[in-house]
């Protein structure tokens, strides 16, 4: 397999080039990553050339409409899924917070409710209060109360014939470990074939974009803008459920199953240049010798590219933090079966203090709960303590993996 040309990489970000940003190393890509130059560029072209109403019958407004398309239709490409199964939102949050709605009005008396204490409060939060407020049973997937992992038994353990829906996350935003969301899927399947399987995926797509088709779950989403790409929601919802759900747009919307999910009107500019990520995708492609093709495996390829180089970042920095004793790292200390989206909790000293002495050096780090209180409380650490987050991607280097483990053994 070819190795990830770094020097193209950040070629490709034109955050790297900023002359404010030459002494600075990047590693909270977990709360929004940079933006790739396609991106920028698909941005300015649409403010400038077609920020009018789309669809109207004028030069303008239909090249508004057809961007937006085709930005939908390629994602449908790079997710394994049909066009109008593709959804944008403001935000994840958002998204989430209206399928909670949805799932109030859908969910029969009695259906039972699954969630995890690992997600990020976006993805159970709303649907706790829909189940409360309905009075349907509420079932706690918890984590290990040391390691924070998932274990697959305490699915099993709440899974019944009454099982309607199941929130879960294919990765934790400070536990990082990758969890076996087609698994999950296919057990939860077996137990309850009418339940629901929402995936929050916005701490996995930055480091892989996810094949939904084969995951076999009914909704997944995720956060482009920590996907190099614009400040939007991307929420894949399988065909026969947007068919199902109750409409929560315009009563003469309801037809429209892209439309059925999104009560307000869709941000024109960024939806259109979401698709900009997939640009850089496929120029990575073709640059290490790939057809640069999505429905030529070229996301499989950029994934694996990725998936080599994190990998060869975070054991060295996961070797570092697991041997010390002044720290709790969160999750395992071993490289391989997580993303490179790393939290801690320093002894000596505050994580907000550790953080800020990083960032004095150039290492820009962040620290909280990172809206996984639930899961910080659980653990004994206290949300309100919070810990230290490193997150790395693709565009770090070993220099700055460097810069950052010797700026820890000083901080700490």
């Amino acid at each position: 397999m070819a190795t990830l040309d770094l020097d193209f990489v950040r070629a490709q970000f034109p955050a790297f080039q900023q002359a404010d940003r030459q002494d600075q190393a990047f590693f909270e890509n977990a709360g929004g990553s940079y933006a790739c130059k396609p991106t920028i560029e698909r941005l300015t072209h649409y403010y400038t050339h077609c920020k009018v109403q789309p669809k109207h019958p004028h030069k303008a407004a239909m090249e508004a409409i057809a961007l937006m398309d085709q930005s939908r239709e390629r994602w449908a490409v790079a997710l394994g899924l049909e066009t109008e199964e593709v959804q944008f939102g403001p935000s994840t949050t958002a998204n989430t917070y209206i399928l909670a709605h949805t799932f109030g009005d859908y969910l029969p008396d009695g259906a039972e409710v699954i969630v995890t204490n690992q997600d990020h409060e976006a993805n159970t939060g709303a649907v706790r209060r829909m189940a409360e407020k309905r009075g349907l049973p509420l079932h706690e997937w918890q984590s290990d109360p040391q390691s924070g992992l998932l274990d697959t038994q305490g699915l099993i353990d709440r899974l019944s014939e009454k099982t309607g829906l199941v929130c879960l996350p294919h990765c934790s935003n400070i536990v990082g470990q990758v969890n076996p969301v087609a698994e999950w899927t296919r057990l939860i399947k077996a137990a309850a074939p009418k339940a629901i399987v929402v995936v929050d995926g916005v701490s996995h797509a930055p480091h892989a974009i996810p094949d939904v088709g084969a995951l076999g779950c009914d909704i997944y989403l995720f956060s482009l803008y920590k996907v190099y790409s614009v400040h939007q929601g991307l929420m894949a919802v399988r065909r026969w459920l947007l068919e199902a759900l109750p409409n929560q747009g315009h009563y003469f919307n309801a037809e429209l199953i892209n439309k059925r999910l999104t009560p307000a009107g869709p941000d024109h500019a960024q939806e259109a240049s979401a698709q900009g990520v997939l640009d850089y995708i496929e120029a990575l492609d073709r640059h290490h010798g790939g057809s640069g093709s999505l429905g030529d495996g070229a996301v499989a390829r950029v994934n694996a590219l990725w998936a080599a180089h994190e990998a060869e970042l975070r054991r060295p920095l996961l070797d570092f933090l697991s041997h010390r004793n002044d720290l709790r790292l969160v999750g395992q200390s071993d490289a391989d079966g997580r993303h490179g989206t790393i939290g801690f909790a320093p002894h000596n000293k505050g994580a907000w203090q550790l953080a800020a002495d990083l960032g004095a050096r150039g290492l820009c780090a962040g620290s909280g709960h990172f809206y996984a209180a639930r899961l910080l409380d659980h653990l004994g650490i206290g949300a309100d303590k919070g810990v230290t987050r490193l997150s790395l991607v693709h565009y770090n280097s070993p220099a700055e993996i460097k810069a950052l483990i010797e700026g820890l053994e000083a901080s700490l």
